[in-house]
């Protein structure tokens, strides 16, 4: 076992690193967007709201590459390698160009979702600007899951590390007008990470060209005929692994999603207080899901190599330590809140007392369920590196809309509790999710 947890950690902190550094774009956005004020930080929401939901479920789809390549790289099939990341890459792209038009019209569809104009003016804005940030982040996706698969996760964190450093100074220079450029606001955020998303892609475009990377063939014209049986074979792999991958993923974004808009009814101060606590569960959140990266890569590996029993191990024990480090990091949320929320907003500032007022309480609430948010999303890494990924998607169709919203919706919306009540239905289908994919990944790894 301890060789196991050896092995996890050596892939998952890495990985846990890169995702933490990746996220921070988002987090850094966010405290920069505060800087403007209430009014920017709360459109700024609905904008990083939708980018994110539709990154996330293409990326989900697209990740199929990861346990797809970890099971051709523990069967040493190295061809078989490359492809799979070419076309992987392929539907990057084929899928990426209508969602970066969805995003620059973006503000269309947040006034037919009942958004306040005036926030939503401000988020096209921002909309529009980082658009073009959509199909590099795909394909950085990509990329990153083939390195993952040949254990190589410490390229990843050293180029995402830079290019949230890019995102930093990018975003200061354009939001403020400094050395020459123009004074853009919230639009020179969604400017600085398109500029860092596309830096982060052509980087890891570089790496894989390296001489120990190109054996692989990735960006080699293929020698066969268009779309040969065996290309048309992985395709369809691909999504039948990566749509229930991308489903799990929308119906589970798509409930953090839906509650950010109904909290948007609620008034400007709820939206900012939730966007303060969502950002930071989500900057947390990414330790958890390079954790969940991690055990997908190590199950599929041991799947690759007929090894049943090292298979459970592996899930288990990335379960386990990801269940621990979300609950350290709960135990942070619940003891030093206001130390948290005063890097997006001044504390003191009498404007903002009814928004810190209400942080506090959300983020009392995301301490309790850090932590099964943490197993559920590793749990169901476990079972995509066995490919098992429907009945996953099924999974969370329920725990996330059927319990998590309906309870949220009574609490929140009918019994009066607002955003806490909204929140504590997010806890409560999160908690269902947990139980049952651990269920699933201990019986699909049990000799009968």
């Amino acid at each position: 076992m301890f060789s196991e947890i050896k092995k996890c950690l050596a892939l998952a902190v890495p990985l846990a690193a890169a995702q933490l550094a990746q996220g921070a774009t988002g987090f850094v956005d966010t405290v920069m967007m505060g800087w403007l004020g209430s009014q920017t930080i709360a459109s700024g929401a609905l904008g990083v709201t939708i980018f994110s939901f539709c990154l996330l479920i293409v990326t989900g789809i697209v990740s199929a590459v990861s346990p797809l390549a970890a099971q051709a790289y523990g069967a040493g099939n190295r061809e078989k390698v490359g492809t799979i990341v070419r076309l992987g890459l392929g539907i990057s792209l084929v899928i990426g160009i209508p969602i970066t038009l969805l995003l620059y019209n973006g503000g269309a569809l947040l006034l037919l979702l009942g958004q306040d104009a005036k926030t939503v003016a401000l988020a096209e804005i921002f909309l529009r600007a980082i658009a073009l940030g959509f199909i590099p982040a795909l394909g950085f996706g990509v990329l990153k899951s083939f390195l993952s698969a040949l254990l190589q996760p410490q390229l990843v964190i050293v180029t995402v590390v830079l290019g949230t450093l890019l995102n930093v100074t990018a975003n200061y220079m354009l939001m403020f007008g400094k050395l020459g450029f123009p004074a853009l606001g919230l639009a020179g955020i969604g400017w600085g990470s398109t500029l860092s998303l596309w830096s982060m892609f052509v980087a890891l475009i570089y790496i894989c060209n390296q001489p120990r990377f190109a054996v692989y063939g990735i960006f080699r014209p293929s020698s066969k005929k268009a779309f040969p049986l065996e290309h048309r074979q992985i395709i369809g792999e691909i999504f039948q692994v990566g749509l229930p991958i991308g489903g799990l993923i929308a119906v589970e974004a798509g409930l953090f999603t839906v509650v950010t808009f109904i909290i948007g009814q609620l008034g400007t101060n709820a939206l900012a207080a939730h966007q303060i606590a969502l950002q930071t569960i989500s900057i947390s959140f990414q330790l958890a899901l390079g954790i969940s990266l991690a055990t997908t890569v190590r199950v599929g590996q041991l799947v690759g190599q007929n090894d049943l029993l090292g298979t459970r191990l592996a899930g288990y024990v990335g379960i386990a330590i990801a269940a621990l480090s979300m609950g350290v990091i709960g135990i942070t949320l619940w003891l030093v809140p206001k130390s948290i929320i005063s890097l997006y907003i001044d504390i003191n500032n009498p404007n903002n007392a009814d928004v810190v007022a209400l942080a506090v309480k959300l983020l009392g609430v995301a301490a309790i369920f850090q932590i099964v948010d943490g197993v559920q999303v590793t749990a169901g890494a476990a079972l995509r590196g066995l490919k098992d990924t429907r009945i996953p998607m099924l999974i969370g169709i329920f725990a996330y809309w059927c319990v998590g919203l309906f309870t949220g919706y009574t609490f929140g919306i009918w019994s009066g509790y607002g955003a806490i009540g909204l929140w504590w239905g997010l806890a409560i289908g999160l908690a269902i999710a947990a139980i049952t994919m651990t269920w699933r990944f201990s019986n699909k790894t049990t000799n009968h």
